[in-house]
């Protein structure tokens, strides 16, 4: 599956983001995150918003401030008309009495919010937005239409305006043996291998599949 044209496009088709971004300051992990693009241009035309690396950018000026990165892991759903705010606060400085961003101070006026980070195997729904420097912990749901102010943990379903907690997705002893099992870590062959249990809720038998994978691999004794 890649970018299709736009009479092409439906909304069963995705866009790959490992074959579609060429922003240096855009890192996709893995070849398996995707944008449910059916309804609007490309992911960086239409959710990536206000990241200098873009063609026309790089070809109009120098940035004169440190990029914020965004970072993408592998295995992220982002769905149809989400939007991922960059470009810090946009020279807006609430803390002074005038918002308005004059030319003649517009190094100070900008602040960095730091990079944007969307952990693997997170899913962000339809017209969900993003704000700067926030980030999105491994497995976790943004709702349809939530506004992302602080950062989400990970297995964790936010919703709302500001986006708050509604749940986590498993209890947070199993959650904390997920992140430390770190199977967004695992070598190919060995993800596809143990997808039956990654595929399901039964968390002792996806353990045991690891140790006895990891055991006819040679990496644990037996």
């Amino acid at each position: 599956m890649s970018l299709q044209n736009a009479q092409d496009k439906h909304w069963s088709k995705v866009e790959l983001l490992h074959e579609t971004v060429k922003n240096p300051n855009i890192h996709v992990r893995g070849n398996n995150s995707y944008y449910s693009n059916a309804w609007t241009g490309s992911f960086e035309d239409s959710v990536v918003r206000y990241l200098y690396g873009d063609e026309y950018s790089l070809d109009a000026w120098e940035p004169q401030w440190p990029i914020d990165q965004l970072y993408i892991g592998d295995y992220v759903c982002i769905g149809a008309e989400a939007v991922i705010l960059m470009g810090g606060n946009h020279t807006h400085r609430t803390d002074w009495f005038s918002l308005y961003p004059f030319a003649e101070v517009i190094l100070d006026a900008y602040l960095g919010k730091g990079d944007t980070i969307i952990g693997s195997g997170a899913w962000i729904g339809m017209r969900a937005m993003i704000m700067p420097g926030i980030t999105i912990g491994e497995g976790a749901v943004v709702a349809s239409g939530a506004i992302v102010t602080k950062d989400v943990a990970p297995y964790t379903i936010v919703a709302g305006n500001p986006a708050a907690p509604i749940r986590q997705r498993f209890p947070s002893a199993t959650v904390d043996s997920l992140v430390a099992l770190g199977i967004y870590e695992w070598e190919k062959a060995k993800f596809d291998a143990l997808k039956p249990y990654l595929c399901s809720s039964d968390f002792d038998a996806l353990v045991a599949a690891s140790a006895k994978y990891d055991q006819s691999q040679g990496l644990l004794p037996r």
